[in-house]
């Protein structure tokens, strides 16, 4: 049985230059679905599933951060731990401009530019996670622990209390 084609994106490329193996997985993409509908279509558990989030600072500086699907980021904790006054979501074209992505296809993998990049410090703890492979519809599953230290994140507790 012919093994099912996938797009080569950036991240696909910036992750086989890296030597970081990978299994693709393409699902239907819903708009405004989010890690609920990824790990719904893919049948996983969402805590798997990791949004890759861009966001800016007080200075218009972007950043990456990294979060469990079934979580939200605490802008207010990510901004103590890195020493900015405010942390805030990038609008969706300027999330686009940073990363080189379309959101609900950002990858931390193959970005445009260069941007300092957080991750929730349990995401290190997961067997393999899911992360967006830089297209609508496509996730990459790999190693936590090979990513992440590829990507040269920095570890934190930035998930937000649950309400």
């Amino acid at each position: 049985m012919p093994k099912e084609k996938f797009p080569v994106t950036p991240a696909v490329r910036a992750l086989r230059a890296a030597g970081i193996s990978f299994e693709p997985h393409l699902y239907a993409y819903e708009e405004k679905g989010g890690t609920q509908a990824s790990a719904r279509e893919l049948c996983v558990d969402e805590h798997c599933v990791i949004k890759t989030l861009i966001l800016e600072d007080e200075g218009k500086r972007p950043l990456v951060a990294l979060m469990h699907g079934d979580f939200e980021v605490s802008t207010k904790n990510l901004a103590r731990l890195t020493g900015a006054k405010t942390i805030v979501p990038c609008a969706p074209p300027v999330a686009n401009r940073h990363s080189g992505y379309i959101v609900g296809g950002t990858s931390p993998f193959g970005l445009k530019r260069s941007m300092p990049l957080y991750a929730q410090v349990t995401i290190a703890d997961l067997p393999k996670m899911y992360i967006n492979g830089g297209k609508r519809g496509f996730l990459v599953a790999l190693n936590p622990a090979e990513a992440l230290a590829h990507l040269g994140a920095a570890l934190l507790e930035i998930r937000a209390s649950p309400t």
